[in-house]
């Protein structure tokens, strides 16, 4: 931006784009860091007895402009009653990370749903877009990886990574499906307790 003259519109859009760098690269960095203090065994948790639909609603909440920019909707269906002992900004940071893959790759209406099955919760996040292409769905929570057409649209591949990790950080686990033909269902277990 400083290599020439430019003009005020140039110079702001300079700005806007250096700022979305920054975040962009802020959240690689926190990305990293949550992966190499798993990896190490001492990701921390601060855990608490938690509604799992609070969860859930703040989390369609965050992505409530985004939806209605691109014309789609995100709906919360859970019962007001589920909760559990867990670490809420950790649940909320991994369900984000399912919704924002759902926006990034999926399509149409995206549904955050809760289901008690075995002792566990499980937070559902349901696409009605295409699903993920049938290689990749064995390797998608490894981290780096990103199926070939999602390559152009950015990314970084960690995010179900670290869904993935949080979950097991909570002695769960993470699981991703193709619906027929109706799009994507991945989803977080977390053991009740």
């Amino acid at each position: 931006a400083l290599r020439r003259p430019r003009s005020k519109e140039e110079l702001e859009q300079a700005l806007r784009s250096a700022a979305t760098e920054t975040d962009r690269l802020s959240q690689l960095a926190e990305d990293l860091l949550v992966l190499a203090r798993s990896d190490r065994g001492m990701l921390p948790l601060r855990t608490e007895p938690i509604s799992v639909r609070d969860v859930a609603a703040r989390v369609a909440e965050r992505f409530a402009h985004r939806a209605q920019a691109v014309n789609r909707t995100i709906d919360v269906d859970a019962s007001p009653e589920i909760d559990i002992v867990a670490d809420g900004p950790r649940l909320e940071q991994a369900l984000g990370n399912l919704v924002d893959n759902a926006f990034r790759h999926g399509g149409g209406a995206i549904r955050l749903s809760v289901a008690e099955r075995n002792g566990a919760v499980e937070l559902h996040v349901v696409d009605e877009g295409a699903g993920f292409p049938p290689e990749f769905l064995a390797r998608s929570f490894e981290r780096f990886t990103r199926a070939d057409e999602a390559r152009t649209r950015g990314g970084t591949g960690l995010g179900l990574a670290i869904a993935q990790v949080i979950a097991k950080a909570h002695g769960g686990s993470a699981h991703a499906v193709n619906r027929d033909g109706a799009g994507a269902d991945v989803w977080l277990s977390i053991p009740k307790r």
